[in-house]
């Protein structure tokens, strides 16, 4: 693909094109060879996106444990595949995923943050990719209820933790002997 103009129409997708795209501001990734594109995220959603990267962030940095992202990142889960979480967790002992023009492998923990606009890829596309490439853990954060629900990765598949709300507190297993209080997040 060359020059600004996009050819939505193009069957398939890949790293190479995703690359190439005009740096018009926009939040675009590629699912299955797919391209998507979503609105910029609501205030709501920064301030949740915000409040959960400084507490991750925080107990990352003062535990020399790896580092923490937040969108907009791309993460090349393979040719095809190429997505950029609301926030992800690297591991120290597997930052060599992480390059100059962004995260190559599956982080250990990822974050989404669901609007109207992204529900249906967060939920469903993201989740079934996160779980084939091998995401340890996943959180889908629902402004609107309050609510965190939390997938962990075992033996190859998903398990649902369960669905957290604004007074619970959790246990982030990516992250031994770390817990968020939820409502330090939907504040």
């Amino acid at each position: 693909m060359k020059g600004s103009t996009i050819d939505v129409n193009q069957e398939i997708w890949t790293y190479e094109d995703y690359r190439e795209l005009p740096n018009d501001q926009k939040i675009y990734q590629v699912i299955g060879g797919k391209l998507f594109m979503v609105p910029a995220p609501s205030t709501r959603h920064q301030n949740i996106s915000r409040n959960l990267e400084f507490i991750i962030w925080s107990f990352v940095r003062n535990h020399n444990l790896g580092e923490v992202y937040d969108a907009p990142i791309d993460v090349v889960l393979s040719s095809v595949n190429v997505v950029q979480p609301d926030i992800v967790f690297i591991a120290k002992n597997r930052l060599a995923i992480v390059k100059e023009k962004g995260i190559f492998g599956a982080p250990d923990w990822v974050i989404e943050i669901v609007s109207s606009s992204t529900i249906k890829i967060d939920i469903k596309l993201k989740k079934d990719l996160y779980e084939r490439f091998g995401v340890r853990e996943y959180w889908i954060v629902y402004p609107e209820d309050e609510k965190v629900e939390v997938y962990l990765l075992e033996g190859g598949n998903y398990k649902l933790k369960g669905a957290f709300l604004k007074h619970d507190t959790l246990q982030v297993r990516a992250i031994e002997g770390f817990r968020i209080n939820l409502e330090e997040v939907f504040s």
